[in-house]
Order: structure tokens, then C-alpha cells, then sequence
């Protein structure tokens, strides 16, 4: 079968017979059915080269009827285009049975075309029914921005069977049913469109929410100083929102609220369904204004009362710890890593040469109750303590599409005996770093296992000031294990009792008999 869209003009001599053939003076042609050759060694030679029986027997029906047959035929093969034939097939058909009677279909099947006889689809006009998106210019202001957005989900989202629909079918069908006539429809028109990934970590943020979540990557928020997460992950809870971290110093650590804890309620306001981004949004607030909490900390709930305060994110603090008796460690310097803000790696490297100022010869590394942050500082971190390795590989649907490694630039620790802390606070970037320390064996890590978030986002900004939050990959550690909604497996683990602050890390270490103490001469050997 071929197809074809050039006009067929039919001959002088056939077009001058009658007014009835006057009307076929110019058809066109949709589509070449069959060719054949009445001869017979073309017609052997076309049966053997095409392998069909039914092509060797010679039809005795008419030509016209083979023809209707045959755009059946077509229309069967593309019924999801829906042709419409503008013509009257049955006037046509009786149009050109009336030639054969008086003799004109002779002329007009042999107008231009030898012996060879063509059997054609030949119709006045056709228009496609298949839906085709508006111009541009048909298009509203809200309609371009929730086509913005599908773009950029459509453009990143790490898989791309979008949760085993098709997407630009979705944005076909959205545009044409979802109502956009004002800024709240749109939003509430891409949410709908997101959810469809169910994905909880891809999501839609109204301008203050973007504005909330960059100023807390850039150093400061003013809220109680908690990071939140989904509770599924870290305990199996159905409802509330979830305590990944409470950042140190801050009002929601000195209430004794700890990682693990289920907020059930902000200021009476139910999380049972609540958005983590909602959430954030309800927690952070005026400087000095409070916020009432329920927490569920185990069996037992409780009501909180904070109060906000400007949360300074320095990302880092460190202190030498001298251990008595002690020979190659005497000297052990520990690092707390809060947070992978802007400002995260320049900030350990500072640390880092700090305390080797101070003849440190080993470092603890802690990322307990580190909720992460910025990816590319944990990628900027990991180089730090790795002058070669992988440090994580991308993932999207089909397997591995980016591989970060270690090459040396930016190195300026690589072979001081360490050890990382972690605990299920620890998640993301975080996790990212402990797995690619792990997994090289660069590190040995003590704790428990994290939090299990094994997903990456980028924020897209649109042009009206909101944004997406879109997952953009999966990441496996080195040694390729998904740790998505499993953690990173520590080598060893922590006393119960083991203090969260550099003070009391120090304090273990030096006291051989306090509960928690740790064998500083056997800290960093790895059995």
C-alpha cells in the first residue's frame, strides 16, 4: 500500500463527455490501494515476490466495488483518525457505475497510466477528527501557565512512563475539560496533574511556599526549627507528619521534641491529610509569635507551645576532643553537620582546617538528624573526604543516566581516619554522603539506620512566582543499593544513650566508664 495526497486531473477527452464527469475534473487522491498488471508474467512474478494467493486469482467484480472494499479497508486501519469523507461515497459510486455504462470509465482508466490500472481511494476532501492542541494564540494566560508547568514536569520527571499514563494525552484531555479561568482553577488544575504521579515528593508550591523553601536553603527562616517528612518512611504511621530533625538550639528541640515524633496537629488544624508543604507553611510564622502543637512521641500525645524565632542555618559547628592515654587518636576532631545549605561546604573545609591547626589527626563527622538539603553540596562534601570513587549514581526508570565521582578537585582530606554518625534523622543528602563514605570505605559509620529517602528534586521556578517541586531521579550508593524507604546500614551501632551535642561527644570519649563511652582506640578500625 502507498499513500498520496497529489491531485488527479483527468484527461480532456474524458472530462468533456458530460457535465456528470465535469464534476470528477479534479479528485483527489488519498490513497493507492493495490497495483497490478494484467499481464500474466508481471502478475506470476507480483504473486511470488509478494507471497499472497489472493493476488494470482482474477476478480471478476467490478473495479468501483473493489474500490469501496478497499476503503473500508483503509478506514479499519486507521479508525483511531477518524476520517471524515466530505463527499457522498454513494453519489460517487453511482456517479462512476454510470461512466462504465456509457463507456467513459475506458478514458478515464486509462487517462495517463499505460496498462498499468491503479485502485484508488479518490475522495473531494478529508479533514482528520483527531484533537489538536489550540494555537498559541488561542490560548489564555492560565492556560499557558499550566501548560508551563506539564512542561516541566514532562521535561524532568525521573520516570518517564509518568505512573503508566500518557502524559501528553493527560495535558490534551486537561486543556480541553479542566476549567482555567482564573489563577485559582489553574493551581488547582496542575495539582490534580501531579497527583496523578502519586508521587508525595513532587508537588506544586504557590509563590510563598517557593519564597519559604529557597530562604531556608539560603541560611535563615524564621518558624520552631523542625525539618519534617512524610511518616510512612520512618515508621509505618498512616497519618500525621513526621519529625525528621529538630535543628540545635532551636524551640522545637529545647521542648524535648525528638526525630520519629508525629505532629497531629498545628494550631488545631488536622495533618491527618495535610501537605508537608502546608505544614511548613503553618509551622513558620512572625518572629515571636507561637504556634501550638500535638505531638505523639510513642503511645504518649502531648500539647507544645512554641514560640517562632529567627533559625540561623549555620550549617556547621566543630571542637577538638583530647582523649588522655590516647596515641594516634589523642586528638579527634568532630565536625556536626546540620544542614546542606549554600553554604555547607565552604563552611566544613573551614572546619576541617581549623582543627588540623590544632594537630588533629582523625575526625567524627556527624550527621545525626540532618534532613539534607542541597544535592550539590552533598556532592561538594563527599569530595572533601574522597579524592577518587563514585559517590552516587542518578537513576531514572531505565537504570543508571549520570554517574558523580570523586577526581581529586577539591580534595583536602582523603586519608585522616573518620567515622560518620547518622541515626533515622538522617536522610537525603545526607544519606548520599554516608552511602558514598560507606560504600568506599572512606568512613566507618555508627548508628542507626536513616531515614530511607532514595528520590531527588529540583525546584522549578514559573513565571508567575510559584513553583514545582519535581523528583527528578532516584540515586543508588556505590555499591548500587536503593535505599529508598530502607536507609543506609550503619557498620556498627551507637550506644543508646549516646549524646547528640559535641560536648557530650566529648565527654563519652574521655569517661571509659560512662555508659556511653566509646573506645577511642578502637573508634575508627573497621572490626
Amino acid at each position: 500500500m502507498a499513500t498520496c495526497s497529489r491531485p488527479l486531473f483527468l484527461s480532456a477527452s474524458a472530462s468533456s463527455t458530460s457535465p456528470s464527469r465535469a464534476s470528477l475534473r479534479r479528485l483527489h487522491t488519498i490513497a493507492v490501494v493495490s497495483i497490478w498488471e494484467p499481464r500474466p508474467p508481471l502478475r506470476a512474478a507480483g504473486c511470488c515476490f509478494a507471497q499472497m494467493k489472493h493476488c494470482c486469482r482474477r476478480s471478476t467484480e467490478p473495479s468501483v466495488s473493489r474500490l469501496t472494499r478497499s476503503i473500508k479497508r483503509i478506514l479499519s486501519r486507521y479508525s483511531s483518525l477518524m476520517i471524515i469523507l466530505r463527499c457522498n461515497l454513494g453519489r460517487f459510486y453511482n456517479t462512476v457505475t454510470s461512466m462504465r455504462q456509457d463507456g467513459a470509465s475506458k478514458n478515464f482508466m486509462s487517462a495517463g497510466f499505460g496498462r498499468v490500472v491503479l485502485g484508488m481511494v479518490l475522495v473531494m476532501s478529508i479533514s482528520a477528527a483527531t484533537y489538536t492542541a489550540p494555537s498559541s494564540s488561542a490560548l489564555t494566560e492560565e492556560n499557558l501557565l499550566f501548560l508551563e508547568a506539564w512542561r516541566a514536569v514532562d521535561r524532568a520527571y525521573y520516570d518517564k512512563s509518568f505512573n503508566g499514563q500518557s502524559w501528553f494525552r493527560y495535558r490534551e484531555n486537561a486543556l480541553r475539560t479542566e476549567p482555567m479561568n482564573t489563577r485559582e482553577e489553574t493551581y488547582a488544575a496542575i495539582k490534580k496533574m501531579l497527583s496523578t504521579l502519586d508521587d508525595p515528593f513532587t508537588r506544586f508550591l504557590e509563590p510563598e511556599k517557593l519564597k519559604s523553601l529557597r530562604s531556608g536553603t539560603q541560611g535563615a527562616l524564621t518558624g520552631v526549627g523542625l525539618s519534617i517528612g512524610y511518616p510512612m518512611a520512618l515508621n509505618g504511621s498512616p497519618t500525621g507528619v513526621a519529625v525528621i530533625s529538630a535543628n540545635p538550639g532551636g524551640p522545637a528541640e529545647k521542648a524535648g521534641i525528638l526525630p520519629g515524633d508525629i505532629i497531629l496537629a498545628i494550631d488545631n488544624k488536622s495533618t491527618e491529610d495535610m501537605d508537608i508543604y502546608d505544614a511548613a507553611e503553618f509551622l513558620q510564622g512572625p518572629e515571636g509569635s507561637s504556634v501550638d502543637l500535638s505531638i505523639r512521641s510513642g503511645v504518649n500525645t502531648r500539647h507544645v507551645v512554641l514560640k517562632r524565632q529567627t533559625v540561623t542555618l549555620n550549617p556547621v559547628r566543630s571542637r577538638m576532643c583530647e582523649i588522655p592515654g590516647a596515641k594516634d587518636s589523642s586528638k579527634i576532631g568532630y565536625i556536626k553537620l546540620t544542614t546542606f545549605n549554600q553554604n555547607a561546604s565552604v563552611s566544613v573545609k573551614e572546619a576541617i582546617k581549623t582543627l588540623r591547626d590544632n594537630n588533629v589527626k582523625s575526625f567524627v563527622l556527624d550527621l545525626r538528624n540532618n534532613s539534607g538539603g542541597l544535592f550539590p553540596e552533598g556532592i561538594e562534601i563527599a569530595k572533601i573526604w574522597m579524592d577518587k570513587g563514585v559517590i552516587v549514581y542518578i537513576c531514572d526508570s531505565k537504570g543508571v543516566r549520570d554517574i558523580y565521582e570523586a577526581d581529586g578537585a577539591g580534595t583536602i582530606a582523603a586519608s585522616e581516619p573518620l567515622v560518620v554518625l547518622v541515626n533515622k534523622g538522617t536522610a537525603s543528602a545526607s544519606e548520599i554522603l554516608a552511602g558514598a563514605l560507606k560504600d568506599n570505605k572512606r568512613a566507618v559509620v555508627y548508628g542507626e539506620p536513616t531515614y530511607g529517602k532514595g528520590k531527588i528534586q529540583s525546584v522549578f521556578a514559573l513565571s508567575d512566582g510559584s513553583g514545582l517541586a519535581v523528583t527528578v531521579a532516584r540515586y543508588e550508593t556505590p555499591a548500587h543499593t536503593d535505599i529508598d524507604k530502607v536507609g543506609v546500614t550503619p557498620d556498627r551501632p551507637l550506644p543508646a544513650t549516646f549524646p547528640s551535642d559535641e560536648d557530650g561527644f566529648c565527654s563519652c570519649l574521655r569517661d571509659s566508664t560512662s555508659p556511653c563511652n566509646l573506645n577511642a582506640a578502637q573508634l575508627f578500625a573497621r572490626s
